[in-house]
């Protein structure tokens, strides 16, 4: 039989797809196996027919892995047209770089571990990269996007087709610039349904709808960006928040454009929440209707039933809501949440959800009650909540002996700056273990994979620990404000069980600062307030049924930890997803080594990779 197999992964390399209706027959141990595969559904290059090669110690195995190709690994294909539209909101009309003319962007509609290919065209004024939020990328970071540690920009006027790889991610993500402030306006949703033929782990309901929240500025987002970058100072806020698109009635000039959410009595809704904003965390509600929590950053989640959800830039939740109320209108909010002095964009965005039928529209809708912006215990409640599904269908696998040990203490700073002068002769910084990482001019990835000059002058010694320990979130008076800048990555070994413990500190401006991992879901499996004990803290760690996220909040002058296999070689950034701080090199990189097999090492780079050089 092994020679019929060869014979067949022969022919799959040189068609280079399945052929329909194709029967395979095993005899074996007096029973009979027959697959019939019914249709094309994935293309497998020569690469990955290799991988199967490798990985086939049987044919039961080798029908698994064509099973699993074939069922569920359609291949689909998109184009993205950056280019600037006119778009007006607020009383005002201006320009701004969006995908296919929308905003927000199109929604990418997949399966289970489905394949998308996606060319990006840049029509636009400067280089752009994209990210896939929340996607692991098995091996194959050459498509993950942040500038310059995955990929240069892709310059103007060319393109750039990215593979986007999904594995175990079911539900909710999304997609969005990585390049300066571009995500601003750059961005959409990632639907990821169950497999084929399967279903969700919870009652399926009858509609779904994508709701995006997102920041507006009047002004050119890249002109607030520059100018802040050239006084050294904070950024102007945000003028308002939108709906998907859509400020909400609170705001001038936008009443009659406000976004609509039209229902069913007596139907169950899933709503895919998007955070899209660029620096502030929200709450969300809907007046009279509870919210029931199914899912978060792409992973099922123990059903929650509360009256508002708190969602951090980045993130992503699935939440089930019943049209169970009078027939009417009921307004749908998402306010602020920012326990800080830092200033913020302290409005609301608003929704109508209006029934169907025939009534008189309510002289005064009903308003959900929201948490107070400054309501750090409404956010914590919240997320003390949050529990993977953890059943025997979606089961989890957390590291209980830990191989590599993190300890990144969270900071806002200042650097020096001489031509400041409105700032005190300094920029506005922020570090991980006091070093605001220095982006470089290369490709972190492409520097790494070819080994050039010891990773393009990278130095590997990102701390692990801070240099000097204190009181983190106690008086701070006498712990400099200045940081350093570096361009400095964590090594990792293929398969080590890691933790990190984020600790945030009192220096300059406490706030809360939702972390962010590429490459990986990971689990949260403690936070707190206060200075992490390394010796009662771990006690009270949820090992059982923790979330599985990609993104976390690090309370305001408190902690989280985080725990993940390194089981994806590659390049992948970590950083604050509040955008003024990934600004300011609230970031590191993580570089997860080759494992001792091809099936464990980094993926080849695909033919053409964007060009190093300068583009804005």
């Amino acid at each position: 039989m092994s020679g019929e197999i060869t014979i067949y992964i022969q022919q799959l390399k040189s068609q280079g797809s399945f052929i329909k209706r194709h029967q395979i027959m095993q005899v074996e141990d007096h029973k009979i196996y027959i697959v019939k595969i019914t249709e094309v559904i994935h293309l497998f290059s020569a690469q990955q027919v290799g991988e199967v090669e490798a990985k086939m110690g049987s044919i039961a195995g080798f029908l698994g892995l064509m099973f699993f190709g074939m069922a569920h690994g359609a291949v689909h294909h998109y184009d993205f047209f950056l280019k600037e539209s006119n778009f007006t909101r607020l009383c005002s009309t201006k320009s701004m770089l969006v995908v296919n003319d929308s905003f927000p962007g199109p929604e990418i509609h997949v399966h289970k571990g489905d394949t998308v290919f996606v060319n990006v065209y840049n029509h636009g004024k400067y280089g752009v990269t994209l990210h896939w939020h929340g996607v692991k990328q098995p091996r194959n970071p050459w498509s993950d996007g942040p500038e310059n540690i995955t990929q240069c920009p892709i310059p103007p006027a060319t393109n750039f087709t990215q593979e986007i790889i999904f594995s175990s991610e079911e539900g909710t993500l999304w997609w969005h610039a990585h390049s300066d402030w571009s995500r601003a306006t750059v961005h959409g949703a990632i639907i990821i349904y169950p497999l084929p033929n399967t279903t969700y782990p919870y009652t399926k309901p009858h509609f779904e709808h994508t709701i995006v929240l997102a920041s507006w500025y009047k002004a050119d987002v890249m002109a607030v960006l520059n100018q802040s970058q050239t006084l050294g100072s904070a950024p102007n806020v945000s003028d308002a928040f939108t709906i998907n698109g859509q400020p909400g009635d609170l705001y001038n000039c936008s009443n009659e454009t406000m976004y609509r959410l039209r229902v069913d009595y007596g139907k169950t809704y899933l709503l895919r929440i998007i955070n899209a904003i660029l620096n502030e965390e929200m709450f969300f509600a809907i007046a009279k209707h509870n919210l029931t929590v199914v899912g978060a950053d792409g992973s099922y989640m123990k059903p929650i039933t509360t009256s508002y959800v708190v969602i951090t830039p980045g993130q992503t939740m699935d939440v089930l809501v019943t049209t169970n109320q009078s027939t009417s209108y009921y307004y749908m909010a998402a306010t602020p949440f920012a326990d800080t002095v830092v200033p913020f964009d302290n409005t609301t965005t608003t929704a109508i959800v209006q029934y169907s039928g025939n009534y008189t529209p309510p002289t005064t809708t009903p308003f959900p009650s929201l948490p107070g912006s400054n309501d750090s215990d409404a956010a914590a409640d919240f997320i003390a909540k949050l529990r993977s599904l953890a059943s025997k269908e979606h089961p989890i696998r957390v590291p209980k002996h830990i191989t590599k040990h993190v300890f990144i203490a969270v900071s806002v700073n200042v650097l020096p700056c001489s031509s400041c002068t409105t700032n005190n002769f300094t920029r506005n910084s922020a570090s991980l273990n006091n070093i605001s990482f220095l982006t470089p001019s290369i490709d972190i990835l492409q520097a790494y994979y070819r080994n050039m000059h010891l990773y393009g002058g990278l130095n590997t010694s990102f701390p692990l620990m801070p240099l000097n320990y204190f009181n983190f979130t106690g008086d701070v008076s006498n712990i400099t404000v200045m940081t350093r800048r570096g361009t400095k990555v964590v090594m990792i070994n293929y398969g080590e069980a890691v933790e990190i413990v984020f600790q945030g500190t009192n220096i300059l401006a406490s706030e809360n600062h939702p972390m962010h991992l590429h490459g990986f879901n990971f689990y949260l499996v403690g936070k707190g307030t206060g200075n992490f004990d390394n010796h009662t803290d771990p006690q009270s760690y949820n090992l059982v049924d923790p979330p599985q996220l990609n993104t976390i909040g690090v309370p305001k002058n408190g902690w989280s930890t985080i725990r993940f296999f390194a089981k994806n070689p590659g390049v992948w950034f970590i950083h604050c997803h509040l955008e003024r701080h990934t600004t300011w090199g609230m970031e590191t990189v993580l570089i997860v080594k080759n494992g001792c097999t091809k099936a464990t090492s980094l993926r080849r780079p695909p033919a053409y990779m964007p060009p190093c050089s300068k583009t804005t």
